[in-house]
């Protein structure tokens, strides 16, 4: 199977199995949080086998999602599920900003090394985008769970994050193209 297709079917295929599960479900959160844990760790393990090394991220991902949805189960109270979108967001901003003020160091530079070449200033001004949109969706999440009804939030947290995010970085494309530094 190609690489891609992977990639993509271990990022995305347990959100879309909690998706499935809760409709089945008749819209019974504690139902769908097991298979989310099981296909979310199922995943990190596939991404394991095919590239011989420990995936970080999705680790913490699964981490997260395990230990939140334990919480949730656990206590029968779904405002453990609904805040680790938020917590996620704050702390993927904080790990930035801190990495920047205090360690004097670009973890979004250390990341997309090999993939992207930019001057610094064009590092610097995506690395604060970066920290303001983590930001903004974890408002964004508190406000959605808050004033909504839990449909209106697994809807959104299945097919609201995902398409903001995605227009979110279409817009950081002329930044990229302005502080691009040139092949030589």
């Amino acid at each position: 199977m190609n690489k891609s297709i992977v990639k993509l079917l271990t990022d995305f295929g347990p959100l879309f199995i909690f998706f499935l599960v809760y409709y089945k479900s008749d819209k019974n959160l504690i139902t769908a949080i097991p298979p989310l844990i099981i296909s979310t760790l199922v995943a990190v393990l596939i991404v394991y086998v095919i590239e011989k090394k420990i995936p970080y991220l999705p680790l913490i991902g699964a981490t997260l999602i395990t230990m939140f949805g334990a919480l949730t189960i656990f206590f029968k109270n779904p405002i453990f599920l609904y805040l680790k979108p938020t917590i996620i967001n704050i702390i993927f901003a904080a790990a930035l900003l801190i990495g920047k003020l205090i360690l004097n160091k670009n973890f979004l530079k250390s990341f997309f090394k090999n993939s992207i070449k930019l001057e610094e200033i064009g590092w610097d001004k995506l690395l604060y985008r970066w920290i303001g949109f983590f930001i903004f969706l974890a408002i964004l999440n508190e406000a959605v769970w808050r004033t909504q009804a839990e449909e209106v939030w697994v809807n959104f947290k299945v097919w609201g994050i995902l398409p903001i995010t995605f227009l979110f970085t279409i817009f950081q494309v002329p930044l990229i193209n302005k502080y691009k530094k040139d092949e030589e």
